[in-house]
């Protein structure tokens, strides 16, 4: 099959079909979640008041709301479509997802958007799904006993696996990509030190944090898209 009868079975039917079970999933997904509310008010009655649903509603969205709009559009360029559904349905994007993405995608050395990198990062998203299912019920099952083993230190060190992941993926990206990579720590540092030592973060509502996420990512999606431009 040549390279354009392959594109066109990528866009024409691959991909209109993803989207199709990826809406389906995950609006399956959403029901699920809902689901004990409804059990509750259908089943036993219970009916909340309706200024606390909305009280609940904006704690929640205050302090997650811009996640809603920056994950998306951040992940996306790297998971592909078929990975982002699969991901946001699954959960775990940033600490699991996400590097499990980078890693195929850099192992295969295929280009992350491209339809190759979509295919590649589709399959190691669904294996990560599988095996992170396997690992969590083994975890239910004998979590409490494994643990009770582990010494004290390594409990301890495990709180930085995040940080040391996404440290060696960076380091990762920034061999491919050294401006770009450049850019986005220059940027996260001047963000970061205006935030900490300057008040002229401090008014915006819900933390200084959010926004902060949303000048890094955008601020370097824009000097990354002007970099690629003029190569």
């Amino acid at each position: 099959m040549s390279n354009e009868s392959k594109e066109s079975v990528f866009y024409k039917d691959y991909i209109p079909s993803i989207i199709r079970l990826g809406r389906f999933t995950n609006l399956l997904g959403v029901f699920m979640g809902l689901l004990p509310g409804l059990v509750l008010l259908f089943v036993f009655d219970l009916h909340p008041q309706p200024q606390h649903i909305l009280t609940g509603f904006l704690l929640i969205a205050s302090m997650e709301g811009v996640f809603w709009f920056i994950e998306p559009i951040s992940y996306y360029g790297v998971l592909g479509i078929p990975g982002t559904y699969m991901s946001f349905l699954s959960g775990n994007i940033s600490n699991l997802r996400m590097p499990v993405s980078i890693a195929v995608q850099n192992a295969a050395e295929v280009e992350p958007g491209s339809e190759k990198g979509t295919i590649i990062s589709t399959i190691g998203i669904a294996v990560s799904i599988i095996v992170n299912v396997l690992i969590l019920t083994l975890g239910v099952i004998l979590g409490s006993s494994v643990l009770s083993m582990v010494p004290e230190g390594v409990t301890n060190a495990l709180t930085n696996i995040v940080p040391a992941l996404f440290g060696a993926l960076f380091a990762q990206q920034l061999v491919s990509d050294l401006k770009t990579g450049i850019v986005a720590a220059c940027l996260a540092v001047a963000v970061h030190l205006i935030g900490y030592f300057t008040p002229l973060l401090n008014w915006v509502p819900g933390g200084s944090y959010w926004f902060m996420m949303v000048l890094i990512i955008f601020g370097t999606i824009f000097v990354g898209r002007g970099i690629s431009g003029k190569k």
